[in-house]
């Protein structure tokens, strides 16, 4: 599905705050716009190197799980350092961190510090498989740039 991203970047940018109210804004306005084009949950996770975990920070719709090991979509977002576009869940197999189980695709977006530390990432999903492509990934990186949430 074409997704227009413009109602979101005009309200991104002016969001301001420390980092978990951008956050928090950023969740709000993406679940606003963008939730009656096929999307069924968005939100961050934060690494915690120390656990060698992520844990879920602000969010939209359904609870998730957290914290999640670094194995699944967002961990390797995280390690590889490249957004993730997964077309079908099924295809990660044991990979895949099942938090409703209804998901069938999903797009997550690595998320940078000025110094270029990965410190999080944004995750998108959807009931549909397919749901996300490049222009999604694209779009979404953009945003959290506007929103002042990755810096690369």
């Amino acid at each position: 599905m074409k997704r227009n991203y413009t109602h979101c970047a005009r309200r991104l940018g002016d969001i301001s705050g420390q980092r978990i109210d951008r956050m928090r804004q950023a969740a709000d306005i993406l679940w606003e716009q963008l939730q009656n084009t096929g999307i069924s949950w968005i939100g961050f996770y934060t690494i915690d190197p120390d656990k060698n975990s992520m844990t879920l920070g602000p969010s939209r719709n359904t609870p998730a799980c957290s914290p999640i090991e670094l194995h699944g979509a967002c961990g390797q977002a995280w390690k590889t350092r490249q957004p993730i576009i997964v077309h079908n869940i099924k295809d990660l197999g044991e990979n895949y961190i099942a938090c409703d189980p209804r998901d069938a695709s999903e797009v997550v977006i690595p998320l940078f510090d000025p110094d270029g530390s990965c410190w999080g990432v944004l995750d998108a999903d959807s009931h549909a498989i397919g749901a996300f492509d490049q222009n999604d990934a694209d779009q979404l990186t953009k945003l959290m740039h506007l929103a002042g949430l990755t810096h690369n």
